[in-house]
């Protein structure tokens, strides 16, 4: 019999781990990987944004789905908590653009060593085994089933990822064991992941990175998303940073309903950059039109947006009326890209959906429907955009359950 068991070693099950030994509770965590922390190991792009350095009112608003069920666990453990408590593992910090924040070493490996190595030192059990069942008795949830043999606990706490990077083991492990136990799962989709379009010259301009570009996406006519940032062009569609947060936005994906447009140059206002255009126009004159923009835009995207403005490639620079020159502007200051899908879950960086926060209490993480279950992190129908907040969301729901169980 232990005090605690823990369904998922990943950043949720480890922080829960650690804070449960830490009030001296016997813990065991279940893990299928080797190793712990294997998702954790490979967010932001294997540098592991920890969190984000702004006040736990700014999380709240970077997440769209169910942020008021965080208020209680954001007062418990806040982002300067997540900051102090690494610093104190021996993981110096660094703030960066858009306050994320990342070990110094940017090494994601640093963060889940530290927690791996606290929990060793803790005496946390660690056994490499998939958890097949939860064990019910008297409406009470008091252990697991794994590898044929059962594990009695007080507490049980499912916080086993969702269904994106399936690969590092998030394959709904947690999802199934709560149906189980009674749970409700909401629609599953996936969160923060590439965007597909059915058009061509994406595929044309692969490999394309714009940096300092100004995305806003569009429900039919209205803007429901925009930022400054960087991103990608690829053989499907869309990538990078803002593409993800993007994503996060897209409740309804139909074919037609969502299309996102580019400000190629964002620091330029209109009559600025016609005054721009004007100066690149005058120093290439006799030039055809195409070989005229060299300055202005990117090599590969520039036979796209000739094709798009209308104007002849050949078309001498010197002949380009005012109204031509005023449209290929908009084009530049609205750059389309229509939106068909979103890329398979096992892209997403994180799921959207899952266990009900209705039937968790939001103070202590307990179900209100399975007395002596809990949750923590990504299982819950929680999620948040990209900058550090979902991984702040899975460090404050485990502290809270850590606290109750």
């Amino acid at each position: 019999m232990t005090d605690i068991i823990i369904i998922g070693g990943g950043a949720a099950g480890c922080m829960a781990a650690v804070q449960s030994a830490r009030l001296g509770k016997s813990v065991i965590v279940f893990e299928k990987n080797e190793r712990l922390g294997r998702k954790l190991r490979i967010t932001g792009k294997g540098r592991c944004n920890v969190t984000n350095n702004s006040p736990s009112e700014e999380h709240m608003k970077n997440i769209p789905v169910n942020p008021r069920f965080m208020y209680s666990s954001f007062s418990l453990f806040a982002p300067e908590d997540t900051m102090n408590f690494f610093e104190e593992l021996g993981v110096p910090l660094k703030t960066e653009r858009g306050n994320r924040v990342f070990p110094v070493s940017d090494k994601a490996d640093d963060i889940a060593d530290a927690l791996a190595h606290e929990m060793k030192k803790l005496g946390v059990k660690v056994i490499n085994k998939r958890v097949s069942k939860l064990i019910i008795e008297n409406g009470r949830c008091c252990g697991v089933k794994a590898g044929g043999e059962e594990f009695r606990a007080n507490s049980v706490l499912i916080a086993c990822g969702g269904k994106s990077y399936p690969n590092t083991g998030s394959t709904g492990d947690g999802y199934t064991l709560a149906e189980s136990a009674g749970h409700t799962i909401t629609e599953l989709k996936p969160s923060l992941v590439p965007l597909t379009s059915p058009d061509k010259y994406c595929a044309e301009m692969m490999g394309l990175s714009l940096r300092n570009v100004t995305l806003t996406l569009f429900d039919g006519d209205k803007p429901i998303y925009s930022e400054l940032g960087e991103m990608l062009f690829t053989h499907f569609g869309i990538t990078g940073p803002l593409i993800l947060s993007a994503s996060s936005h897209i409740r309804d994906m139909q074919p037609n309903r969502y299309k996102a447009k580019i400000d190629l140059k964002p620091g330029l206002s209109p009559e600025q950059l016609d005054t721009r255009i004007q100066r690149d126009f005058s120093e290439n004159l006799n030039r055809d039109f195409i070989n005229g923009i060299r300055k202005l835009l990117p090599a590969k995207l520039i036979p796209v947006a000739v094709r798009l403005s209308g104007i002849s490639p050949e078309q001498k620079v010197n002949g380009i009326t005012k109204e031509q020159r005023h449209k290929f502007g908009e084009l530049i200051k609205a750059f389309p890209v229509r939106i068909s899908g979103f890329r398979p879950i096992d892209e997403a960086i994180i799921t959207s959906g899952g266990v009900s926060v209705k039937e968790i209490d939001p103070r202590t993480m307990e179900s209100k429907i399975m007395p002596g279950l809990f949750f923590a992190g990504e299982v819950i129908d929680i999620d948040a955009y990209t900058g550090g907040f979902n991984l702040q969301i899975a460090f404050s729901t485990a502290y809270s359950a850590a606290l109750y169980m």
